[in-house]
């Protein structure tokens, strides 16, 4: 364990358990390392530095009297959607957010296991758009090349992790904002199935398209945290039958039939593969095959369901948008968006709402056929820092559409996915595919990435040095 990087989840849990290192040792690491980084990669929107050594002192007193809980005096990062006591739930939005009372169920479970809660990372505004960036809290950057951005919404999260300033964050995923920023961070990003972890006390979050979702450099990892933070509160409306995603870690997952899905589901934009990052695709798809898998071009039949996502994603912005302090201050992106969601609000949101039945039928056949899709995670890699700044709403969509035409289906459909890093293209920036499977898969999913990751051993390579805003990967 060093100090100037995050040892994983799981070993800190043991090095904690055995003594080499207390939490608060390893909490002041992870504090200095963020105070270092903040003005280059500035993951976090708060910082909880004070509360965290405080805390971490309380896990060192209990791990003294041989207490042992799933992650006790580890500090781990959750975005800033979720509610921590004592801090504000801004959500990338300007304005005098008050701090809050109570932990959200999420954050509650994390400190049931143990976890220290170091900080609270910057998302773009209200989760929106694939790159975190505004002018509440600046630009957040890609550990891997600071002059482009780390993906969003949970772009913060995944620059905390990638940096190694922790061993693992909360994110939340509405249409890829985990396996986005995942992808283009080169990390693990599970986002579980809808009602997995809480997003209580929203027991709906945009409608039911977004959920909680973990992001880490390792899989164990990711499913460390997720196992930690799962459960679900007493009034959720969404509560899939309990797992245990961690034990299908180093499970055989079996040969496999695995639809290579290269085509972007349908949308009013154009959008396009690019070439180099088909190529890191299809060198996975060649990998799953030498496995012993059987893989083939195969995609899931999609249809319009476009039409069943903007409902649900708009008039969730809206229902934000009408808690917000001070709406002015907005970005006018987000106005013209809830002023879309009002409208579609009603009939088009229960009609959107009525079609999921009718997806999950449909392209639940596709897996009588097969059992896991392989997928782009977006269609091309992590853009410049400002790239989508002072965009028109219309714009900002057909960018972000035709950058991340890929993640948003498994939103509405609610079923879990995977994204698992696939190499680097361009200037070393890194890009991700994604694991995709039906309702409930997430130990299917966990232990087809494990397999990849024990032969791949991705989790070895690290972000250049983060001290100068042009490096980049060599």
């Amino acid at each position: 364990m060093t100090p100037d990087r995050a040892a994983g989840l799981a070993e800190s849990v043991r090095a904690l358990a055995d003594g080499e290192v207390t939490s608060r040792e390893l909490v002041a690491q992870a504090l200095a390392r963020i105070e270092a980084t903040q003005p280059t990669l500035n993951a976090f929107r708060v910082v909880r530095a004070e509360a965290a050594l405080a805390e971490a002192d309380a896990a060192d007193r209990e791990l003294a009297a041989g207490g042992r809980r799933p992650l006790l005096g580890v500090p781990v990062a959750v975005k800033d959607d979720m509610d921590v006591a004592g801090e504000p739930t801004a959500f990338g939005c300007a304005g005098d957010f008050p701090p809050l009372a109570q932990d959200g169920e999420a954050v509650r479970r994390l400190r049931a296991a143990g976890a220290v809660i170091v900080g609270k990372t910057n998302t773009c505004e209200l989760g929106q758009w694939p790159f975190t960036e505004g002018p509440a809290f600046g630009d957040t950057r890609n550990p891997w090349h600071t002059g482009h951005t780390p993906g969003g919404s949970s772009g913060g999260s995944a620059a905390a992790v990638a940096a190694g300033l922790v061993g693992a964050a909360l994110g939340s995923d509405g249409a890829g904002s985990v396996r986005i920023p995942a992808s283009w961070t080169h990390l693990i990003g599970i986002k579980p199935q809808r009602g997995r972890i809480s997003t209580w006390p929203r027991g709906e979050s945009f409608h039911g398209i977004t959920v909680n979702g973990t992001l880490a450099r390792t899989v164990a990892d990711a499913a460390l945290l997720l196992d930690a933070a799962g459960g679900n509160h007493e009034r959720d409306p969404h509560r899939p039958p309990a797992l245990t995603v961690a034990d299908a870690v180093g499970r055989d997952p079996g040969r496999l039939r695995i639809a290579l899905s290269l085509k972007p589901p349908f949308t009013a934009v154009p959008a396009r593969l690019r070439p180099d990052v088909r190529a890191r695709i299809l060198e996975l798809a060649e990998r799953l095959a030498a496995s012993g898998h059987t893989v083939e071009e195969a995609d899931p039949p999609y249809g319009q369901i476009g039409l069943t996502f903007v409902p649900r994603a708009t008039a969730g912005i809206a229902d934000y948008v009408r808690e917000a302090p001070d709406p002015a201050l907005l970005d006018p992106r987000t106005r013209d968006a809830a002023r879309l969601g009002r409208l579609l609000g009603g009939a088009p949101l229960r009609v959107a709402r009525r079609a999921e039945a009718l997806l999950h039928r449909r392209i639940g056949t596709f897996f009588g056929s097969y059992d896991v899709v392989l997928a782009p995670t977006t269609a091309a890699p992590p853009p410049a820092i400002g790239a989508l700044a002072g965009l028109s709403g219309f714009a900002t969509d057909r960018a972000m559409i035709a950058a991340c035409p890929y993640a948003w289906p498994w939103n509405v459909l609610g079923w879990p996915g995977v994204n698992v890093p696939a190499g680097f293209v361009g200037e070393g920036l890194p890009v991700g595919a994604q694991l995709l499977g039906p309702a409930n898969s997430e130990p299917l999913l966990v232990s087809l990435a494990a397999q990849l990751e024990a032969e791949l051993r991705w989790h070895e390579l690290w972000p250049p040095s983060t001290a100068a805003p042009d490096s980049a990967a060599a």
